[in-house]
């Protein structure tokens, strides 16, 4: 199982990679991971759930109720899939998580932000996005996913320094 978890999350990761955004609040950062790991889970051909029933219950007092998961998806050739999506290191996603492998769940945790993410422990992976936050003028938090800069250098000229021929610049009338 620990192969099929890693080629999921290596591929979860490869789809998260091209997504950009700007200008966008914690919560609806969040709601676009969300989507975008539905998109992927529905393009693998799974049932894919949103807010679906975890093991775990809630705490008290409404502990007769059970906590969600982000994204629940069941496949046909594997145990199924849970993703949780933070912007912070939470324990008791940790514990829900882990409590959905116990009971033979894959768990995936999509962390996003701007870096020096906490690992989880295993068995949960971890699907990285970062993501630059500034300052909102009015006191908020605004976070942008701009499209990767790693592209070639582009071409140069092939005349060498010195050896270009001069150019004359027009000079402004005189008196002016």
């Amino acid at each position: 199982m620990a192969v099929d978890a890693e080629r999921l999350a290596a591929s979860l990761a490869v789809r998260l990679d091209a997504v950009t955004f700007t200008d966008l609040t914690v919560d609806q950062v969040t709601a676009r991971l969300i989507d975008e790991v539905v998109h992927w889970a529905g393009e693998q051909g799974w049932r894919v759930y949103r807010r679906a029933p975890s093991v775990v219950p809630l705490p008290p007092p409404m502990s007769d109720r059970q906590s969600v998961l982000d994204v629940a998806c069941a496949r046909p050739d594997g145990p199924p899939v849970v993703v949780e999506v933070d912007h912070g290191t939470r324990r008791r996603t940790w514990d829900k998580l882990l409590a959905e492998a116990d009971a033979g769940r894959v768990p995936l945790w999509v962390r996003w932000g701007a870096g020096r993410f906490a690992a989880p422990p295993p068995p949960i992976l971890m699907v990285t996005c970062e993501v630059s936050g500034r300052t909102d003028p009015a006191g908020g938090r605004l976070h942008s996913r701009l499209p990767r800069t790693d592209m070639p250098p582009p071409a140069h000229s092939a005349a060498r320094v010195g050896e270009a021929s001069p150019v004359e610049l027009p000079l402004p009338p005189p008196g002016s």
